[in-house]
């Protein structure tokens, strides 16, 4: 297993969307946390992450996530998530948070779903 985390992000017409890949969790969330803390602190509130390259999350990964889409829908934005696969998706179902979040079956879909 790929214990690496890395993310990229990239602006699609006003939505952030964040590709991650590796291990989401406790030593790893902190890095794409503050970058999301400095993108709502300008304004940015549409996100979408891309979970096909995720390999794991744990309930620290999973708590950054929630933390997310409930300062997002505060100001009036959407989380989205496209392509969740695998171990992520079992944690999803788990949760129930498949019934929280859009959950789309790639990026293009959930950037058509906010317009």
């Amino acid at each position: 297993m790929n214990n690496r985390f890395e993310y990229t992000k990239t602006d699609r017409d006003g939505v952030i969307v964040f590709t991650l890949s590796g291990s989401l969790d406790i030593g790893t969330v902190a890095t794409m946390k503050a970058d999301l803390d400095s993108l709502l602190s300008i304004g940015q509130h549409n996100v979408v992450f891309e979970l096909s390259d995720l390999e794991q999350i744990d309930s620290s990964g999973i708590g950054a996530i929630i933390a997310l889409f409930k300062r997002v829908r505060t100001n009036k934005g959407m989380v989205k998530i496209a392509r969740l696969v695998g171990q992520p998706k079992e944690i999803f179902s788990l949760l129930r948070l498949d019934r929280v979040f859009e959950i789309h079956s790639d990026v293009e879909a959930a950037l058509k779903s906010f317009h």
